[in-house]
């Protein structure tokens, strides 16, 4: 993401930590849809080409369930930043190629048996507002489409006409800024479907937190609330939120959260390494880079960094849900998405809190085959986490 305060690039970014997910491939590649149709309904990416998705069938018994998966990848809070993502993916379906699915999306039942022969989706983000954007003027010197929203119904519009709207079971699911637009869409999303059907949301690395940085600034909600004014995302953000808080706030999960009546499962790690490096020490907050080394490696930092970012966790907790229907796996590993490929989902080496894998802990929850709400202890108890050292 590009830092307008000190004019450059934050990396890693969101979006090249969604890129780097989506390369860790071990499963079947699924063709892209380029939803032509939507076009005429100005359901379109930002330079205004055809929104797209990859589509995988279900078989067997996973016939009637549906596993829809947000891509991730930052926000756009100013026309420079939103002109720029027109010359790659995160802003054009010119630039998106095919993707083989692994995770949560993968079809090993071994390493995926709970969603492997499922009917599996991947909407593909290109509009910078977590698919809330929606705005019908555009300026000819730029041909920046706010469109996000739209495209989000009309990708689900496709799917029920394809079959969803006979679906038994259904998960809604994303990554980074998808995984926050899974929370933001998820009442919508059950809304669409039958009422017998079992559906429920799944945020990976989505549940971003209204926390000051370490200078005092607000600068987390500043790009809320610029994405928010560019986009045009207030009618599309969940009007029971909207109805009683600001705008902006409605687009940090805390607030979200005490009004939503679908059942959500939250995966993160209480020191996600895109929060730490945006939200906690954006540059604004670090002119001197005193913090370069520590928030893209937690190993390096010093005692007194760590007990900063101790804080950091304790500021996150206390802003999870409370309520016991609502399914939590929050890890201490250094890290950021952990759904979208086999080695961190379900693994010989992947991460696990109480011996319980992520692939697990979704899995029991969506069946209802236990109650999961896992949080794991302060950094750096975890051996499971990859690279981690007990120093």
């Amino acid at each position: 993401m590009f830092d307008p305060k000190s004019r450059a690039w934050i990396v890693p970014s969101l979006c090249l930590i969604s890129l780097l997910v989506s390369l860790e491939v071990d499963g079947s590649p699924a063709p892209m849809i380029l939803l032509e149709s939507a076009v005429a309904k100005g359901a379109v990416c930002l330079d205004g080409s055809p929104p797209a998705y990859h589509f995988l069938p279900g078989s067997g018994s996973g016939v009637n369930s549906w596993l829809v998966f947000m891509e991730g990848g930052g926000w756009c809070r100013n026309v420079t930043e939103c002109v720029e993502r027109t010359g790659n993916f995160r802003g054009s379906s010119k630039f998106m190629k095919e993707l083989s699915f692994s995770g949560i999306l993968g079809d090993n039942q071994k390493t995926n048996p709970d969603f492997y022969n499922w009917n599996r989706i991947k909407i593909r983000y290109c509009d910078g507002s977590s698919f809330t954007g929606d705005v019908e003027a555009v300026d000819p010197a730029t041909n920046l489409h706010y469109r996000g929203a739209r495209v989000w119904h009309a990708i689900i519009d496709d799917l029920l006409a394809k079959g969803m709207n006979k679906a038994e079971n259904a998960l809604l699911s994303g990554c980074s800024a998808g995984g926050l637009a899974s929370i933001l869409h998820c009442d919508d999303f059950r809304s669409l479907l039958p009422s017998s059907a079992n559906v429920k949301c799944f945020s990976d690395a989505g549940y971003f937190i209204d926390a000051k940085d370490i200078s005092g600034a607000d600068s987390v909600k500043s790009l809320y609330t610029d994405v928010v004014n560019l986009h045009g995302s207030t009618k599309n953000l969940p009007s029971s939120c909207n109805s009683m808080e600001t705008p902006s706030r409605c687009f940090f999960p805390q607030y979200v959260m005490p009004t939503m009546s679908t059942p959500l499962f939250i995966l993160n790690s209480a020191y996600d390494s895109w929060q730490i490096m945006n939200i906690l020490v954006p540059s604004s907050a670090d002119p001197g880079q005193a913090w370069a080394e520590c928030k893209l490696d937690i190993k390096k930092c010093s005692s007194s960094q760590l007990q900063t970012l101790q804080g950091f966790r304790s500021q996150f907790l206390q802003a999870l849900p409370t309520s016991n229907s609502t399914g939590m796996f929050i890890i201490s590993c250094h890290t950021h998405c952990q759904s979208g490929g086999r080695p961190t989902w379900q693994d010989v080496d992947s991460p696990m809190i109480e011996n319980t894998t992520i692939a697990k802990a979704v899995g029991d929850w969506y069946n209802d085959r236990s109650a999961v709400r896992k949080i794991d202890c302060e950094y750096p108890c975890n051996s499971s986490c990859p690279n981690i050292t007990n120093e």
